[in-house]
């Protein structure tokens, strides 16, 4: 474990990028103290059904829908975590000085809950076919993609309760075209079997999106991620990753929350005023992007800067 705690420049080492380049990942990394963490989360938790300065309304068809996204733009505890320096100073040695928070995600699980598809995201096009970032094009007029996530467990992440998996090493090649459509069906929650295991991706089936449809991801390099409250692992979107079933106790539920960071010059929802996921949509007139380290020096999405207690955002750029 990396365990930042008693410094204060949390920038990787040239060892810990190295590994990074290598395995697509890093951690797992204290951000918090455990009690630090239960505090955190006890305040956070008694704020989200508040969903008056929620950028998205709430869905309220059913439908898992996006109400759980970027929750970090109107509950000031979020917006302190997307920029705490043992989180953000990590991202700049991967990313570089200036860093864009695009989204923010909760993912629960509880018991009896599937194991998510093992899956690689580029451009967050699940679903739709419509990018959600789109990466300028390489000199060969490819665009590979994908954002850094730093998925925090808000509660412990166990075996039992259903923790991250990863096979290290698989960020550099991807086994799913995104543009394809395929179509969100609520039954296949929690109703299919998967090489031995009940996984499915929130209505969608993930193996629809495989390039080669006879491929099957190789379980025994998976590698499970336990983790205690507070800590969190950094990892490319394109990375193999999945989570296990939930077979544990109903009181022992699993919260992670997921922040998801690029840099200013990928484009963001480009040409797009609707976010469309899990069978919902919603307006993406109050979204923006958060300023969380350096400058927008390219100024082609809609950003919110930090004031310098870290948690407070103020409009700059915002075009509907």
């Amino acid at each position: 474990m990396t365990d930042l705690t008693a410094r204060t420049d949390f920038r990787l080492t040239p060892e810990q990028c190295s590994q990074f380049e290598r395995d697509g990942i890093i951690g797992p990394i204290k951000l918090y103290e455990p009690e630090e963490m239960d505090e955190r989360w006890n305040v956070i938790r008694r704020q989200l059904p508040d969903r008056s300065c929620a950028i998205y309304p709430e869905s309220g068809n059913g439908k898992v829908g996006v109400d759980h996204y970027d929750r970090h733009l109107d509950i000031d505890l979020l917006s302190s975590h997307i920029v705490n320096p043992r989180l953000v100073d990590p991202l700049i040695s991967i990313l570089g000085p200036d860093i864009l928070c695009w989204r923010t995600e909760f993912f629960p699980k509880y018991a009896g809950d599937e194991g998510t598809d093992w899956h690689q995201v580029a451009d967050f096009a699940v679903g739709t076919g419509t990018a959600e970032i789109e990466w300028p094009e390489n000199v060969d007029g490819t665009r590979f993609g994908g954002a850094v996530t730093v998925w925090t467990a808000f509660t412990d992440s166990t075996l039992e309760n259903g923790c991250l998996q990863v096979m290290p090493g698989t960020h550099n090649f991807m086994h799913y075209d995104e543009s394809k459509v395929i179509d969100f069906d609520p039954t296949l929650i929690n109703g299919v079997d998967k090489h031995g295991t009940k996984r499915g991706f929130y209505g969608y089936d993930f193996r629809d999106l495989q390039v080669d449809a006879d491929w099957k991801p190789d379980e025994s390099k998976a590698v499970p991620l336990v983790m205690s409250r507070g800590e969190c692992v950094i990892f490319w979107t394109t990375l193999l990753h999945a989570s296990l079933p939930h077979t544990g106790s109903k009181r022992d539920y699993r919260m992670g929350f997921a922040a998801r960071f690029v840099p200013p010059f990928v484009r963001v929802y480009p040409n797009q005023t609707i976010l469309n996921e899990h069978g919902a949509e919603a307006p993406l007139t109050k979204y923006r992007t958060v300023l969380v380290a350096g400058e927008d020096k390219v100024k082609i999405n809609r950003v919110s800067s930090v004031s310098e207690r870290g948690y407070k955002f103020v409009p700059r750029r915002i075009e509907d």
